[in-house]
């Protein structure tokens, strides 16, 4: 017995003697504890996790050269090989933060991303329909953000002092021309494009990347859709038109093909809401829209849109310069749009996007004097009444071929680079009274290369760095431009951000029938300061923004009286605060947002005489919108209010003595007040596989029927003002939108209502 005492004494010390004691402590790279951390022998069963204070320690019986790992979700694996002996082992392990998309700061200063994740849904194509005073455009959903003015007579964007067209849209990457339906006269139009095309938005209200150019104040970047989750079918039907289209998606769920058509006609929503315009030729529009989608072994994806629109409207207004004459004024519109886009993984953390567009646009207008029985004055004397008689046949081409280069460096360190080339071919015709008629034409042939850069130094501060360089053979000038970004996120899941550009852009296309040898790039710089915080389905945001204007084009009358531009002497700028808050929490089952914009602007510019308010922009502009949907009555209530200060508006005289304008009359308009409403009635809700999902909606603007002033006309001959309104106090929509193939029930009341 005390032999077999002896054995087991000698067995148990010898395994004693084979262990081996492994302890130390795990740090980041700023020597700060990591707990949970995992420390193991690889290949052994030996290990253990480190505490609070990043201590760990374990016992192992291993023998001979070993290799010790240490892992941590968000950081580097650490590895190391290590000889176990005898002795104990102290290893003191230190790893690296790696930077993510998950915890890595987002550079946005200016900017207001959908669709993206990590940086949080500021409007999804959902958002934009269910906008109660956006009327399902997206423009007019953007224009409930900060930084946007509520022009009401003329369509486009007008960010932060600048005109509708310093602002550009850009579908995958190419610059969409005529985004919007043919001007009216004292009518803002709309949007060509169906928000439910993009999956993600992009709104820069300044400070944009190099990647885009010829905007001085901001870009909208729309990226389209996808391939659809399965084949569908959609019908809708309202008291304006119907439509009707299909999604077919292939067996192999790799490709699609899609086509769409809907019909328009304004007759019966004319008849119930009377307009202030007559109109003898009721607004109606035809438009067809394809597409098709594939995808590509490595993961990449060929994209092609495309779109033709036929329209035409008709209308007679009380001519400002007389009791009795009336102007009728007449438009055809045919528009055609090709975007063809190709994104390709080609390994070692190379993509390449290259894409093609191609574009047409062709406007007949004609306006003609008449009298009070719709008859045209006759030319007895020629006078200023004469020159309201035209014809005005406007014929553009557009293309534009790009390529962009990317490379992943390690981590979200990213550089790009690439170029691209834009071609217009613009004409107009401009028929006189008498049959007389000239026209002009406007080439340009635009050039730029760019490349930037995402530099993550921690997942804490990032910065973008990147310039553009321009050739314009219309002007034969060059620009080159530097843009930077620097971002630093805080503990409390909030960060700050800083924007610096410059942007330059060429002369609107009526201001060149001719262009002198001197004129060049108008040029804007931005400085913008952003503070943002987002957690929990709430987001704050606001932004400090300066904005300095040289080289704006002044223009001068040519012989034939037309204002064209003659020198870049004009100057100004644009300075601000804006704030957002959206909050999808607090109230059970309700999102809401506010915005406020205050907007310090004057520039010298086309005719100004001096630095003066443009009679677009109000100082303060303020938006409310609220969403809520009862499962209960299977209904979404959405409202929206909006507020805009009185704008100024200005008589400009020409003397032509000294051929010099002056301001005659000035003043500022009413406040812009307007309440929208809309319900959303999904009678499919709670059905089992409903074979097709129906959504009936009604929607009013203006609920209350202010009223609302954007401005005035004034008469050359009579002298005379007349305000700039609205065409009816308000607009209500009724429609019932069908799906066939997939169920949108969720779609409808997800956290995006």
């Amino acid at each position: 017995m005390k032999l077999l005492c002896f054995f087991l004494l000698l067995l148990i010390s010898g395994s004693v003697s084979a262990q081996v004691k492994v302890y130390g402590r795990l740090t980041d790279n700023k020597n700060r504890p990591l707990a949970g951390a995992s420390i193991s022998i690889v290949n052994s069963y030996d290990g253990a996790t480190t505490d609070s204070l990043g201590y760990y320690s374990f016992i192992t019986t291993e023998k001979g050269e070993q290799t010790l790992e240490a892992s941590l979700s968000g950081y580097g694996t650490y590895i190391k090989k290590i000889r176990i002996g005898d002795n104990n082992i102290d290893q003191n392990i230190s790893v690296k933060e790696l930077i993510t998309e998950l915890n890595a700061v987002v550079i946005s200063a200016g900017s207001f991303e959908a669709s993206d994740k990590k940086k949080g849904t500021v409007l999804s194509s959902l958002d934009i329909v269910t906008t109660a005073s956006a009327n399902g455009d997206i423009t007019g959903a953007l224009k409930t953000l900060p930084g946007t003015q509520q022009v009401g007579e003329s369509e486009g964007l007008f960010v932060r002092g600048g005109t509708a067209t310093e602002s550009k849209i850009f579908m995958d990457g190419n610059l969409v021309n005529n985004f919007f339906y043919s001007s009216l006269p004292g009518i803002a139009t709309r949007g060509r494009f169906n928000p439910f095309l993009f999956k993600g938005t992009v709104f820069s209200a300044g400070g944009y990347s190099a990647l885009y150019g010829q905007a001085l104040s901001s870009a909208l970047i729309l990226e389209s859709n996808d391939l659809p989750e399965r084949t569908e079918a959609s019908l809708s039907l309202s008291v304006i038109g119907a439509g009707g289209g299909i999604q077919k998606l292939a067996k192999n769920k790799k490709a699609s093909w899609g086509i769409t058509y809907s019909y328009a006609n304004l007759a019966l929503a004319f008849g119930v809401l009377k307009q202030k315009q007559d109109f003898f030729k009721i607004p109606e529009y035809h438009e067809l829209d394809a597409n098709f989608r594939i995808k590509t072994k490595n993961g990449g994806f060929i994209k092609y849109y495309g779109y033709a629109s036929w329209n035409k409207t008709g209308f007679r207004a009380a001519d400002i310069d007389s009791s009795s004459l009336q102007n009728a004024f007449d438009l055809e519109n045919l528009n055609t749009y090709q975007n063809l886009n190709w994104k390709e993984n080609l390994g070692r953390g190379w993509k390449a996007t290259s894409g093609i567009s191609f574009s047409t646009n062709k406007d007949d207008i004609e306006n003609e004097l008449q009298d009070a029985n719709d008859n045209k004055v006759p030319v007895v004397v020629v006078n200023d009444y004469t020159y309201k008689n035209f014809k005005l046949k406007n014929r553009s081409v557009y293309a534009q071929a790009r390529v962009v280069l990317e490379k992943k460096l390690g981590g979200l360190n990213t550089v790009r680079f690439g170029a691209e080339h834009f071609y217009s071919n613009e004409k107009a015709i401009y028929t006189l009274y008498n049959n007389d008629s000239y026209s002009s034409t406007v080439k340009d042939n635009l050039t730029a290369g760019f490349a930037e850069s995402d530099f993550y130094i921690t997942k804490d501060i990032a910065a973008k760095v990147g310039t553009r360089l321009e050739h314009s053979e219309l002007m034969q000038k060059w620009n080159i431009v530097p843009r930077a970004s620097l971002a630093y996120k805080f503990s409390n899941t909030s960060q700050a951000s800083f924007a610096y550009g410059i942007f330059y852009q060429n002369p609107e296309r009526k201001y060149l029938p001719t262009i002198n040898d001197d004129l060049g790039f108008a040029k804007a710089t931005h400085y913008i300061l952003q503070f943002e915080k987002a957690k929990d389905q709430r987001r704050f945001r606001t932004e400090l923004f300066y904005k300095k204007y040289d080289a704006l084009y002044k223009t001068a009358q040519n012989n034939n009286g037309v204002d064209v531009a003659a020198t870049n002497d004009g100057t100004g700028y644009a300075r601000g605060v804006e704030m957002f808050w959206r909050d999808k929490k607090t109230i059970k089952f309700m999102d809401y947002w506010v915005s406020y914009s205050y907007l310090d602007t004057k520039r010298d510019y086309l005719n100004f005489p001096g630095k003066m308010r443009p009679d677009f922009a109000a100082k303060h502009t303020a938006s409310l919108v609220v969403k809520t949907f009862l499962l209960p009555l299977k209904t979404g209530f959405n409202a929206s209010y909006t507020f805009a200060s009185g704008r100024p508006y200005y008589q400009l005289k020409y003397d032509a003595t000294t051929q010099q304008y002056f301001v005659g009359d000035k003043g500022r308009t009413i406040n812009y007040n307007n309440v929208g409403f809309s319900i959303n009635y999904l009678p499919n809700l709670g059905k089992t596989n409903p074979k097709s999902f129906v959504v009936w909606v009604l929607s009013v603007t203006n609920v209350l029927g202010q009223k609302q002033v954007y401005g005035y006309n004034y008469g050359n001959i009579s002298g005379r003002r007349d305000a700039i309104t609205p065409p009816a106090p308000r607009f209500v929509y009724i429609g019932c939108f069908l799906s066939f193939g997939v169920d949108r029930t969720q779609d409808a009341i997800n956290n995006n209502l």
